[in-house]
C-alpha cells in the first residue's frame, strides 16, 4: 500500500512554507519606514526665524527647490553688487528660482553654514536679519569655490502664526 500522506512530512512542509513566507516578506534592501519623530527635526519651523535659516541650509544641502521656493515671498527681490561695473544688480522671485535651480543642477555638492547673527531687529510681522555665512560650492573634485560673506534678509508675514518669508535678500559678499 502506498502512503500519500505522512504526518511528519506534512508538518515539515507546513513549517517550511510558513518560514518561507515569513522570510520572504523581509527585504534587507528595503528597510521599513521610520516612524520616529526625528524626521521633523530636518526641516525647521518657519514660524520662527531660525527655522527660515534651517530650511535655507536644508534646501542648499539637498538641492531642494521646493523647500527653497517656500522661503521666498511672492514679491521677493535679490540684490548684489557687481563690483566690476560698480552697480547694484537685482532680480525677482522667478529669476532667482531659475538661477538657484541652475546652481543646484550644476554642482555636485553645496555646503552652507550660517554664522553668527550680526543684526536682528523688527517686530512680530517684519524682521531684518544680517548674518555671516560660509558656502562651499563643489562643481567637481578639482573645482571647488569657498565663499565667506554676509547676507542681509528682510522677512515678513501677515500674522504671527504664519511662516516667515524672505522678501529682500541683499548679498554683501566680496567674491
Amino acid at each position: 500500500m502506498v502512503r500519500f500522506f505522512n504526518i511528519s512530512n506534512f508538518s515539515r512542509g507546513i513549517l517550511f512554507l510558513l518560514l518561507f513566507i515569513l522570510v520572504s516578506c523581509v527585504n534587507p534592501f528595503a528597510p521599513g519606514l521610520d516612524d520616529s519623530d526625528s524626521g521633523d527635526a530636518v526641516l525647521g519651523d518657519q514660524t520662527e526665524t531660525d527655522g527660515v535659516f534651517q530650511n535655507f541650509r536644508y534646501a542648499y544641502l539637498f538641492k531642494d527647490t521646493v523647500v527653497y521656493g517656500n522661503l521666498l515671498a511672492d514679491d521677493f527681490t535679490f540684490v548684489f553688487s557687481n563690483y566690476d561695473r560698480g552697480v547694484d544688480v537685482s532680480w525677482g522671485r522667478e529669476e532667482d528660482m531659475l538661477t538657484t535651480s541652475r546652481l543646484f543642477n550644476a554642482t555636485q555638492n553645496l555646503d552652507l553654514i550660517w554664522n553668527d547673527v550680526v543684526v536682528s531687529s523688527g517686530d512680530s510681522l517684519t524682521r531684518e536679519i544680517s548674518r555671516g555665512f560660509t558656502l562651499q560650492i563643489i562643481f567637481s573634485p578639482s573645482d571647488i569655490i569657498r565663499i565667506q560673506g554676509r547676507a542681509n534678509f528682510n522677512l515678513k508675514r501677515s500674522k504671527g502664526s504664519d511662516p516667515w518669508k524672505i522678501f529682500t535678500w541683499r548679498d554683501e559678499s566680496n567674491y
